[in-house]
């Protein structure tokens, strides 16, 4: 049976590109008859809030979409993410990390991309490291070469396509602020739910290297994967509330009618200003 998910983060309120994925997930699910899963990811305790995940549901609803089962939050998952973390430092895949951003950035040998300064493994090594000091845990991409060399998925768009995690560089897997990061956590969440299909944003396509290799190293079922075009504000850049993007809410207190705008977007019809990057 076909699985989807809509996992937005409580961080804020949800945009028109959210509308456009969680559509997307949804309606891939339904015309399959299958389920359409909604989880919270809320494991940013300093930028999670309440009032953000009430937001989240009513938008969903004023939107027609509906979800089955409960749903599920990460916060209340951490023990999954902490075992999944002992399992990978048994077998020598981890080590922690005391740099700072800024340590990072300053780096010369740090390659930078628009992510940011690729991590130049500065701490890999370190001989009786002090865990009484903050740090994060990442995974040592050199020490995983066997697995990487056979790791691939299936992209609906691309096909057969051959991961290449070394090209994110040693990736935080628990971060000094969280008990787990957005790679680690998506990817046992995802698999302890059945999901079969991904439906997400292109923007989020080079993490499955990441994703695709966890699911080797621990032992999880690949999905099949289908990243969609990402929305475009007028000034050409793809929404995310960190560019202030219109959202949901503010349509729907305005006295917009929420099904008509999700019919909308699945004739591909965008409001003025707004158009369709490319997948």
């Amino acid at each position: 049976m076909t699985v989807t998910r809509f996992a937005p983060s409580p961080t804020g309120r949800l945009h028109l590109g959210h509308a456009f994925s969680a559509i997307r997930a949804h309606d891939f699910a339904r015309e399959r008859g299958g389920t359409f899963l909604l989880r919270i990811e809320d494991i940013d305790g300093t930028r999670s809030r309440p009032e953000h995940v009430e937001t989240i549901l009513r938008d969903l609803e004023w939107l027609g979409l509906g979800w089955d089962g409960e749903i599920v939050f990460q916060s209340q998952r951490l023990n999954l993410y902490e075992a999944a973390l002992e399992r990978l430092r048994a077998a020598g895949l981890l080590y922690p990390c005391f740099c700072t951003r800024a340590d990072i950035a300053a780096s010369a040998s740090a390659p930078h991309r628009p992510e940011g300064a690729l991590y130049p493994g500065t701490c890999r090594g370190i001989e009786a490291p002090d865990l009484t000091r903050p740090h994060c845990w990442r995974i040592d991409m050199k020490a995983h070469t066997t697995v990487a060399d056979s790791l691939t998925f299936e992209d609906s768009a691309r096909g057969i396509v051959f991961a290449d995690p070394a090209s994110h560089g040693d990736v935080v897997l628990a971060r000094k602020d969280a008990p787990a990061s957005y790679h680690l956590a998506v990817t046992i969440d995802d698999a302890a739910q059945g999901v079969t299909d991904i439906v997400r944003g292109e923007d989020l396509f080079t993490a499955t290297y990441v994703h695709r290799l966890l699911q080797a190293l621990l032992d999880l079922p690949v999905p099949l994967y289908h990243h969609h075009a990402l929305l475009t504000g007028p000034d050409g850049q793809r929404l995310a509330k960190r560019h202030n993007a219109p959202t949901l809410a503010t349509l729907r207190e305005a006295g917009e009618d929420g099904r008509a705008l999700a019919d909308a977007l699945r004739r591909g019809e965008l409001p003025i200003g707004f158009e369709t990057g490319k997948a």
